[in-house]
């Protein structure tokens, strides 16, 4: 990766995290917490990685991506927004009604989404199906799940990743957002599902641990994940809930609601002032 290219990733992940924030205040609901977390790599992802069209949503031969974490939909619909699939002004109608921005994915209503997702566990597997279905068919695409810390304490997660070994899927790519935070405080606390990568590796995948916020770092993991044969691939992503926003960071209580006003004018302040030093470097 160029510093160009760097720098531009940087610019679009913090208009992201400003696409977050926006929603999230004017829906005064929504989850900013692990969308900000997952911002970098969906960043990256649809800018760098996905073989996808904008202009063409419904493209056969597209790579696919699956919020399995479907509750941070702010931080998918500033990506997708940005990418070109519908306009950034639409992001403040959030959860709405009659919006096609309601607070989880519906791949019936907008457009880009590939998959309908909310409850935790399902997503996964059906992003492991649509890898299968793709080998089936001989399709040369690629398929991608991102699935919160939290999320994998569902059973559901490990019949997929089970599924996914047992059919060889080498063409399907999970990440793990380990931002070690859920809607009741700490995942260790709750149900731990550690050691992560271990697990993983049981389950016959092969596995990748990076920081989740640094871009040749996501890179390298995901241009490993397109090198591996014969196995399904794992990217643990060590993060941190609330990134980008000083009040927001490790803080549990940011898992599911919006800022007020106050809140609102911090944040904004804060990433606008980062979006600035960024455009000058």
């Amino acid at each position: 990766m160029t510093l160009e290219e760097k720098k531009q990733l940087l610019i679009t992940a913090c208009k992201v995290r400003i696409g977050i924030i926006e929603s999230t205040y004017s829906a005064s609901s929504g989850h900013p917490g692990g969308s900000l977390s997952a911002a970098d790599f969906l960043t990256y992802l649809y800018f760098k990685e996905l073989n996808i069209d904008p202009n063409n949503p419904a493209w056969s031969d597209r790579d696919r991506f699956v919020l399995s974490k479907g509750h941070a939909a702010p931080a998918l619909y500033a990506v997708l927004a940005h990418r070109g699939f519908f306009p950034v002004k639409d992001l403040r109608t959030l959860r709405h009604t009659g919006s096609y921005l309601q607070g989880h994915p519906n791949m019936n209503e907008t457009p880009g989404v590939d998959m309908s997702t909310g409850s935790l566990g399902q997503g996964v597997s059906a992003a492991s199906g649509m890898a299968l279905a793709a080998k089936y068919m001989h399709k040369d695409c690629r398929i991608y799940a991102l699935l919160g810390d939290g999320e994998i304490q569902e059973g559901e997660v490990w019949e997929a990743f089970m599924f996914a070994h047992h059919y060889k899927l080498d063409n399907f790519c999970i990440a793990i957002d380990n931002n070690k935070l859920q809607i009741d405080g700490n995942i260790a606390d709750v149900m731990s599902p550690y050691p992560i990568p271990d697990k993983l590796r049981a389950f016959g995948f092969a596995v990748r641990e990076i920081d989740g916020h640094n871009f040749e770092q996501i890179e390298s993991a995901l241009n490993e994940a397109r090198a591996t044969k014969g196995v399904p691939f794992a990217i643990i992503m060590d993060t941190i809930k609330g990134k980008g926003v000083s009040y927001m960071e490790n803080q549990a209580s940011w898992h599911g609601k919006g800022p007020n006003d106050k809140e609102y004018e911090q944040a904004m302040d804060e990433l606008k002032a980062k979006l600035s030093e960024l455009e000058a470097m």
